[in-house]
């Protein structure tokens, strides 16, 4: 399958690497187009085809377009494109936040009838492991798994309506960041506990995959494993409870639906 990414930012560029590092796309068959020549420099010389024209990436022969812009650009990329977009044959995978599918298909006007579909995965795509969201707004169940099979690969993927959408995004797109503060602020207490800032990281991140570990292969309630843990009187309990005193669950919660709003 050849592929056309517009946009060579921060989702546009993680979405290209992820694909290519993956296998999903040979160099030979990725056309990424961007406006900077800069962020398209890496993409060169990996074996790409590159280009500061977003037409020229449609017509290149791709399958797959997909549009990695800021949200603001997204309507006018659309209808820059609309014109060579063959409706018959290429799939239109949009990747900005707060789009709708209904305003997808206004910016196509007659093209609105093509394979459309709105993804959300988080930066964690370059390394293959994203949690990818995807919503079609045209297409059939076929086609959406097909559009899942490619994601899965690059880390897991879900089918989801466009209602659950914000609450994904908060919870995996926005969450990729809230877990990075996490990792800061235990990294920053390990510090303070006496460890050298880079040991204290190292020790916090094997701690996190080890506590993912657990959880994806036992299939445990992540209380079921804090109960492991948590002897009576113990040192655990009393840092848990210290955390909860000061606002650490609901903390989690109101940073997520502040999110959605």
């Amino acid at each position: 399958m050849k592929y056309a990414i517009i946009g060579a930012g921060a989702m546009g560029g993680a979405i290209a690497e992820g694909l290519l590092k993956s296998g999903a796309c040979a160099p030979q068959e990725m056309t990424v187009s961007n406006p900077s020549a800069g962020k398209l420099k890496k993409f060169s010389e990996a074996g790409a085809a590159v280009t500061s024209d977003n037409v020229k990436a449609v017509e290149s022969g791709a399958g797959t377009i997909i549009v990695a812009v800021k949200p603001w650009l997204v309507e006018q990329v659309l209808k820059e494109i609309a014109p060579v977009l063959d409706a018959g044959r290429q799939s239109l995978l949009i990747c900005a936040a707060g789009v709708s599918g209904a305003a997808v298909q206004a910016a196509l006007g007659d093209k609105k009838d093509a394979s459309i579909f709105i993804i959300m995965p988080n930066t964690a795509i370059s390394i293959g492991a994203s949690m990818t969201f995807i919503v079609p707004v045209n297409a059939d169940e076929a086609a959406a798994a097909r559009v899942r099979e490619v994601f899965a690969a690059l880390g897991d993927a879900m089918v989801i309506t466009e209602k659950q959408l914000p609450a994904a995004t908060a919870l995996a797109s926005c969450g990729i960041a809230y877990a990075m503060r996490y990792v800061r602020a235990a990294s920053e207490g390990g510090v303070e506990l006496g460890f050298k800032a880079d040991l204290a990281e190292k020790i916090v991140l094997q701690t996190m995959q080890g506590a993912v570990g657990l959880l994806q292969t036992t299939g445990n309630h992540p209380e079921a494993e804090i109960d492991k843990v948590t002897t009576p009187g113990g040192i655990t309990i009393k840092g848990l409870n210290a955390m909860e005193e000061a606002g650490f669950t609901n903390a989690v919660i109101r940073g997520l639906k502040a999110s959605v709003k």
